[in-house]
């Protein structure tokens, strides 16, 4: 492997001598060249967060996966690492696929997907997958062990393993996809982390006939539930929902070792926006609970593959749970740290189709919105950024919407949810190279998507159309490039 990896580090090495910004984030995590996709092992071990993710260092097109990685003391300022996993044993001859990392006895255990394909490159009518570890000792360097899950009878796609310790025992949840082409989650358990029960258990499946894979499982709790997250593929579109090409969501139920799962909030997607897939959350140092996805979406227009990069991360985000059983999701406060001068937004009250500057360059920076819903009988109001993207309350429909159009790159459609009935609607958003992530009253909806502006195209507008909208509150923080090797 050792070899394999000083090839990748040396292609990625002579890439990035060449990298154009145009669309490289200011303080996203991202690869310096190459394609990137769902984050990976991410853990805090030894004083020092770890975020791996799905590489393919010869190009900005997916390819045979390897395992990325980056480290940081704050989960904002990142430090790129060798590349931790390259794909080419008998056992992972064509890819290293997703997986997650445990802190064990002060080594780093890598548990991920092997992946052959039995018919040819790319053919996936025919694979073998099974879930392998490799071992750290300086959390650096990773020596492969091979196979520990095999794959069970019955199953062909079978991947993206998550391991946590609980109750005097180790558990993973794997992905898979049954005889029936029905996605489900399997239970595994083990004493050391090397030898596994050969017994399983189907933690929970789907009930829609259309969604034949949940991959990416994660199983953690949240207060005194535990909440199932995953990314179905093969959900249709319901009205506003499901609009993407796969989902994210979660399940909530009540589960303890050898009891069934007992589902108590049926499925929910997570995030609203275009591009979020694949999240995985962790334990922060002080036990929160933090979660990272990937900011894009599979067979969507991705402009900066032309400049020798592809992919990205979502700023890390506290999950908690409400009464209800809702996930509540805010950026984490670390990221405070990136803030610059506050400008302040006078309140003021927005005349019928009438707009007000309020960046002529917004390319980085964190803004907070507070409107009065009941003084707003506007038909849309919220905010612009250049002549692209815009982020508005559709009074009309009672919608939040996210809407993009990049006719330049074939990217153009929006993304909606329900308006919460609440009066004072307090919006937050982090604005970067090429993202735009929405935060909605403090973590109650968000939006994530890609966005692709002109270099003379980031001016940041509030508007109105048809009638008045009242804004009682506004902050601006631009926001400083966080230091990355």
């Amino acid at each position: 492997m050792k070899q394999r990896i000083e090839l990748a580090s040396t292609a990625l090495n002579q890439a990035r001598q060449t990298l154009q910004h145009q669309f490289y984030p200011n303080y996203h995590l991202a690869p310096y060249a190459g394609w990137l996709n769902d984050p990976n092992g991410l853990i805090y071990h030894e004083g020092l967060y770890h975020a791996f993710y799905q590489h393919h260092p010869f190009s900005a097109d997916w390819g045979p996966m390897h395992w990325g990685h980056a480290t940081s003391e704050d989960m904002i300022h990142w430090q790129h690492q060798p590349i931790a996993l390259a794909p080419g044993d008998e056992f992972d001859r064509d890819g290293c696929f997703s997986g997650s990392a445990v802190s064990h006895n002060g080594q780093l255990y890598l548990f991920y997907t092997g992946h052959i394909w039995l018919s040819g490159e790319g053919d996936d009518s025919h694979i073998h997958q099974s879930q392998c570890l490799a071992i750290s000792h300086d959390g650096i360097h990773f020596e492969k062990k091979g196979v520990v899950v095999p794959c069970p009878q019955g199953y062909m796609h079978f991947r993206d393993p998550k391991v946590w310790y609980q109750d005097d025992r180790w558990w993973m949840v794997v992905g898979a996809r049954d005889s029936l082409d029905q996605g489900q989650i399997l239970l595994f358990t083990s004493h050391d982390l090397l030898t596994w029960s050969e017994n399983y258990q189907v933690l929970a499946k789907t009930d829609d006939k259309n969604v034949y894979m949940w991959e990416c499982p994660d199983f953690f709790s949240l207060g005194e539930q535990f909440v199932t997250l995953f990314s179905p593929q093969g959900k249709k579109p319901q009205g506003h929902q499901y609009r993407n090409l796969y989902q994210n969501g979660y399940l909530v139920g009540n589960w303890s070792p050898n009891q069934p799962y007992e589902i108590t909030n049926q499925f929910s997607e997570l995030d609203m926006g275009h591009d979020f897939y694949a999240p995985q959350t962790f334990l922060a140092q002080d036990g929160r609970r933090i979660a990272i996805a990937w900011m894009d979406m599979w067979e969507s227009a991705m402009p900066s593959k032309a400049h020798g990069w592809c992919g990205c991360f979502t700023v890390p985000r506290e999950l908690t749970l409400d009464d209800q059983g809702k996930i509540i999701s805010n950026p984490i406060n670390e990221l405070t740290s990136l803030r610059t001068e506050q400008i302040d937004i006078a309140p003021c009250t927005l005349t019928k189709n009438s707009s007000l500057t309020l960046l002529d360059e917004a390319s980085s920076c964190e803004i907070e919105l507070i409107w009065d819903l009941q003084q707003s009988p506007a038909e849309k109001f919220g905010f612009w950024l250049g002549d692209g993207a815009e982020f508005f309350i559709d009074g009309q429909n009672q919608q939040l919407t996210l809407s993009r159009h990049y006719p330049e790159y074939a990217i153009s459609g929006y993304r909606s949810a329900p308006l919460p009935q609440t009066r004072h609607l307090k919006v937050r958003a982090f604005i970067d190279k090429s993202s735009l992530e929405v935060f909605i009253n403090d973590g109650e909806l968000t939006f994530s998507s890609r966005i692709y502006p002109k270099e003379n195209e980031r001016k940041l507008k509030i508007f109105t159309i048809n009638q008045q909208a009242k804004l009682i509150q506004g902050t601006i923080w631009p926001l400083k490039k966080r230091v990355i090797g």
